[in-house]
């Protein structure tokens, strides 16, 4: 009497199954562990720029009037005052980080997050911040308004 031996093909198909079993465990335990670790590793920033940038154009502001402008990875703001001398500051609260905005007819700065108010030099005047805005240098190359950052004396 024979005895056939089917294990070949049997082993075969077993271990195809175990294979795909655990290459989708295996693929639902990262699909679940990679957003985790992409939400606590942030991505680094890049500095979009350098020491300078152009801020706008002169005649493209009246008087008693403001811009946000991109410096670098983050937002500026320039005030054309009423005596008709640009600033140049930092647009984010040093608060909560907020973007801050030109109040024309309180001729300051006002963050609208918690009511926190800064005078054209930066300075903190009322509300919640906790620091002055950093001031930037402001130059005009022809027809150019060129915002940089203060030098260390």
């Amino acid at each position: 009497m024979k005895i056939e031996d089917h294990s070949g093909p049997q082993t075969t198909r077993r271990r195809l199954t175990e294979i795909m079993l655990g290459g989708g465990v295996l693929a639902s335990v990262v699909s679940f562990i990679y957003p985790v670790l992409r939400y606590l590793v942030p991505p680094a920033l890049p500095d979009l720029g350098g020491d300078e940038v152009v801020a706008g154009k002169v005649g493209e502001l009246k008087p008693n009037s403001f811009k946000i402008f991109r410096f670098g990875s983050k937002p500026g703001i320039l005030v054309l005052s009423a005596e008709g001398d640009y600033r140049a500051l930092s647009a984010t609260c040093t608060h909560l980080s907020c973007t801050v905005q030109y109040r024309t007819e309180l001729h300051q700065i006002w963050c609208a997050c918690h009511n926190g108010m800064y005078d054209l030099t930066g300075r903190n005047v009322s509300g919640p911040p906790p620091r002055p805005l950093d001031a930037f240098e402001v130059h005009l190359r022809g027809e150019e308004i060129v915002v940089s950052r203060k030098r260390e004396a």
